[in-house]
């Protein structure tokens, strides 16, 4: 289902893309207000993740709690409605009473209030004019194919650094369920540390690009920077749970949870910025093979591996806390090696963003 499902419905609707042009120059307030819609998703699931471990819902709160849910979700559509009045009461009333907006090109406003809107919204909206930015550095033919990529230093080391940082954080993912068995876990505290894992992994998304790119214009700190930060903690994390503390897997899944996501986030902007647009989609998913790749060696031939040396109870199972432990330090050590990667493509792009900095 997770291979074919998604395949399948992007078939069926791309043909529904199209480029829609709108009289409206400040879209970016309407990407924040789909950004905060998801922020209060997760933490009404987080809320309700934090409930179910306290209380035992009756049926009825199931049915309330699933149509808040809902209603959550369908909330964008008001962003929508909001965005689509705003752009037919800045068209002129010839245009609005003979024209539709999904086809025909607007009438923009006048070249002065939109530049008096754009000089506004500078302070505010630093993601795009980071991305034009950086977008425009390089020339035409500085746009690299994915031969030309694979043949730099840099592709390597971002290639290294994500098998450091998203394979160790796949092999968590893979493993967080027997991970809590082993440590006297309940099986609603496993389902809930699996269910959490999904709303630290996507704060780390949302956060890691946003926080990045306003640090890349207000401070001046190349994006590579925080991989390298990212990475240290998940080491913190990895260190963390292999330690065995008690309610050790709700912080080491905390912080291994967000910087993971957040290295979904950077990768991408990162190639782009590096090697171009033209061909990024092909240089990243090339790069996003590291993942996997790192997962396998990890979470089979590393923690598989060492569990089942360590198994000795019924059914080749094993309870406490070196069943994993060794496994997790290696995990950070790799994690570890990661930042020194990081390091690496940091000073080796430093001058690219100072390049940045100086057009913006």
């Amino acid at each position: 289902m997770l291979a074919l499902l998604p395949t399948i419905v992007t078939l069926m609707l791309m043909f529904l893309v199209t480029v829609h042009e709108t009289p409206s120059r400040n879209e970016e307030k309407y990407l924040q207000g789909f950004l905060l819609v998801s922020l209060v998703i997760a933490a009404y699931l987080l809320f309700l993740r934090i409930l179910e471990n306290v209380f035992v819902f009756p049926e009825w709160a199931k049915i309330i709690t699933l149509l808040v849910l809902f209603a959550l979700l369908c909330s964008p559509i008001s962003v929508v409605v909001k965005a689509q009045s705003v752009d037919l009461e800045r068209l002129p009333p010839s245009v609005t009473s003979s024209t539709s907006l999904l086809i025909d090109e607007p009438e923009w406003e006048s070249s002065d209030k939109l530049a008096v809107e754009n000089i506004m919204d500078y302070d505010e909206v630093p993601t795009d004019t980071v991305q034009r930015k950086a977008s425009s550095i390089l020339q035409p033919d500085e746009q690299k194919n994915l031969w030309q990529a694979m043949c730099t230093i840099d592709f390597w080391l971002l290639f290294v650094a994500m098998i450091c940082g998203m394979g160790s954080g796949l092999a968590t993912i893979n493993n967080i369920s027997q991970i809590g068995e082993s440590l006297g876990y309940t099986t609603l505290a496993r389902s809930t540390l699996v269910s959490l894992w999904s709303i630290w992994n996507f704060l780390g998304r949302l956060g890691a690009g946003y926080v990045s790119d306003i640090f890349l214009l207000r401070r001046g700190w190349p994006r590579p920077l925080f991989m390298v930060y990212t990475l240290a903690v998940m080491t913190g994390g990895h260190v963390i749970i292999a330690s065995g503390f008690r309610g050790n897997l709700y912080v080491g899944s905390l912080l291994v949870g967000i910087c993971y996501g957040s290295q979904w986030s950077l990768m991408p902007t990162i190639s782009k910025e590096i090697f171009g647009v033209v061909h990024m989609g092909t240089i990243f998913n090339t790069i996003a093979i590291a993942s996997p790749v790192g997962s396998y060696v990890l979470s089979v031939r590393v923690i598989g591996y060492i569990y089942d040396k360590e198994a000795s109870g019924e059914g080749n199972s094993c309870f406490g806390t070196h069943c994993f432990m060794l496994s997790y330090f290696i995990l950070a050590s790799v994690s570890l090696f990661g930042v020194v990667v990081a390091l690496a493509l940091f000073y080796r792009t430093r001058r690219f963003y100072s390049r940045v900095l100086m057009l913006c």
